[in-house]
C-alpha cells in the first residue's frame, strides 16, 4: 500500500502499553508508523529494540516536542500517565496532530471540553482509546439484543480485575485526583461497558472503594442508577484475580461476554440464554483489537469520517466516573 492510503503515526510515551500498541500499528493496513519519542533518555529506542526490531527507518527521540514538530506525522497516540493525558493532547492538537489518547481522555470535563474546541479549531479528529469497543464479540452481543432474544434490558454487570504485579505498583502510587488508582485505569472500562448498553447517562451512582495509602483506590464497586428499574453493577480491583466480562440480563434472558480484554491466543466466547430453556455459546475468531483500532481510527482521518467514539462519549464517560469518585469519597450516593 502507498503511503498516500496510509496515516503516518507518532508515539509520544514508551509506555507498557507499546507492547501490544505498537506492532498493531505496524500491522495495520493502513497505517504507517514514523516516530516515537520519550522524555526518558535512550527510552523511546529500547521500545523499538524491543517491539520493532524490524523496522530501522521510524525514528526514536528523546524529546516530546521534536516528535510533534515533525511533519510527517500525521497523528499521535497518547500513552501517556493518565494526569498528563489532557495536556498532551492539546499540546498535539495545537501541532496540527490527530489524536488517539489512550483511556481515559482527561479526569475532568472542563479539559474535555477544552480538546473538543481545540480540535475544531484546527479541524483535526480526536479519538479516547477504548480499544476494546472495536472487536467483533461486542458487534455480534448488539445483534443478539436487537433480535429481541432476551427481551428488553433490565441490569448490566461488568466486572474488571488482576492481581497487581510489582512492575505496575505505579499505578498506585498517585490518588485518585490525581489519576492513580483502579477507577482510572480499569474502573473507566467498567464504566464504559454498562453505558454502551443503556446507551444514556446514569441519573445517579453508588459507589465504594477501597484505597492504598497514596489515596488511589485498589477495588471500587458500585451501581448506576438508570432510572425505571434499570441498574448497572460495576466491580474492579487490582487485587483479585484476573476477570474481564460483562453480563447483561433482559426480561427473556442473558448474554455474557467471557473475555472483554482479548490477549494474543484468547479466544472470544460469548453465550447466551432464554427463560425458555434456550442456551447457546458462541465461539468467534480471533481479532487484534488493537489493530482493528488503529485501522478504525486511520481510515476516519483519511476518508473523512467521524470516529466510532465521540468526545461526547468521552466526556459522559469522565462524568460517570467523576460521580462515582465523589460517592466513594462522601459516602453516599450522588446525582448525575
Amino acid at each position: 500500500m502507498s503511503s498516500a492510503n496510509q496515516l503516518r503515526w507518532g508515539i509520544l510515551g514508551a509506555a507498557r502499553i507499546n507492547e501490544r500498541l505498537m506492532p498493531a500499528i505496524l500491522e495495520a493496513n493502513n497505517a504507517q508508523l514514523v516516530a516515537i519519542a520519550s522524555r526518558r533518555a535512550g527510552a523511546s529506542a529500547e521500545t523499538l529494540a524491543k517491539y520493532a526490531p524490524c523496522y530501522p527507518n521510524i525514528k526514536a527521540y528523546d524529546d516530546l516536542d521534536v516528535l510533534l514538530a515533525n511533519p510527517d506525522i500525521q497523528a499521535v497516540y497518547l500513552p501517556m500517565a493518565n494526569h498528563e493525558h489532557a495536556e498532551w493532547a492539546l499540546r498535539a492538537i495545537a501541532s496540527g496532530k490527530h489524536v488517539l489518547c489512550e483511556k481515559p481522555m482527561a479526569l475532568n470535563v472542563a479539559d474535555i471540553d477544552a480538546i473538543e474546541a481545540a480540535a475544531q479549531q484546527q479541524q483535526v479528529k480526536v479519538m479516547e482509546g477504548f480499544m476494546y469497543r472495536f472487536h467483533p464479540q461486542h458487534t455480534r452481543v448488539m445483534e443478539i439484543l436487537d433480535s429481541g432474544l432476551i427481551g428488553e434490558i433490565r441490569s448490566v454487570r461488568a466486572s474488571y480485575s488482576f492481581m497487581m504485579r510489582p512492575a505496575r505498583l505505579y499505578r498506585l502510587a498517585e490518588s485518585v485526583d490525581n489519576g492513580g488508582g483502579a477507577m482510572w485505569d480499569i474502573g473507566c472500562y467498567a464504566i464504559h461497558s454498562l453505558r454502551m448498553f443503556f446507551k444514556q447517562l446514569p441519573k445517579a451512582v453508588t459507589a465504594l472503594s477501597h484505597y492504598a495509602e497514596s489515596g488511589a483506590d485498589i477495588a471500587s464497586s458500585g451501581v448506576l442508577d438508570f432510572g425505571e428499574g434499570r441498574f448497572a453493577q460495576f466491580d474492579f480491583s487490582f487485587d483479585r484475580a484476573r476477570r474481564c466480562e460483562y453480563e447483561i440480563i433482559g426480561t427473556k434472558g442473558g448474554i455474557k461476554c467471557h473475555i472483554v480484554w482479548q490477549l494474543p491466543g484468547d479466544v472470544p466466547v460469548i453465550s447466551w440464554w432464554t427463560e425458555d430453556g434456550q442456551q447457546s455459546e458462541q465461539r468467534l475468531p480471533a481479532v487484534n483489537h488493537f489493530k482493528a483500532e488503529i485501522e478504525h481510527f486511520s481510515d476516519c482521518v483519511l476518508n473523512g469520517k467521524a470516529p466510532a467514539l465521540s468526545l461526547a462519549d468521552a466526556r459522559d464517560n469522565c462524568r460517570v466516573i467523576v460521580a462515582a469518585l465523589a460517592s466513594a469519597k462522601q459516602g453516599k450516593t450522588i446525582q448525575i
